[in-house]
Order: structure tokens, then C-alpha cells, then sequence
């Protein structure tokens, strides 16, 4: 997706000069840079999570893992709970 934004004409600069040390483009940069900030957030948000919460969101990634296209009838499920 191509989306435009504003950025500080020093910021910019500062861009820059990480694109050419890093030999990056300032596309790059931004990118890696925008990624660790989602995850450091992420990780924060996480931090001040209940047990209960950190444990529903656990299950929503483990769902979200999970191969939809892969069924068991009910019997089996029955089977398996006795």
C-alpha cells in the first residue's frame, strides 16, 4: 500500500545519513524502524496484561495458527473427552 506522510525536514536528513551508513534505502529504514516500534509497544502492552488476558491472547494467536481446513467429526471430539 502507498500511502503519502509529512516528515521533518531534520528527520528526514537524519534518514539519510542512517540509509547510507546502514546502505539502506530510506524506505528500508523507515520500515525496520516503524516494525520495532510496533513491537516494542507490543511488548509493553503486553507487560501490563492480567494473567487471564496474556492467556486469551495466547489462544487467539494459537487459533489463528490453527489449519481451518482440517476437520474432526463430533465422535471423535466425544472419543478423545473420555
Amino acid at each position: 500500500m502507498r500511502k503519502n506522510i509529512d516528515i521533518d525536514d531534520s528527520l528526514l536528513t537524519k534518514l539519510k545519513i542512517i540509509s547510507a551508513f546502514e546502505e539502506l534505502s530510506v524506505k528500508s529504514v523507515m520500515e525496520k524502524a516503524v516494525s520495532f516500534y510496533v513491537e516494542y509497544r507490543e511488548n509493553e502492552r503486553l507487560k501490563s496484561l492480567s494473567e487471564e488476558d496474556r492467556e486469551d491472547i495466547g489462544l487467539l494467536l494459537l487459533m489463528l495458527q490453527a489449519d481451518r481446513t482440517d476437520v474432526v467429526s463430533r465422535e471423535e471430539i466425544m472419543n478423545a473427552l473420555d
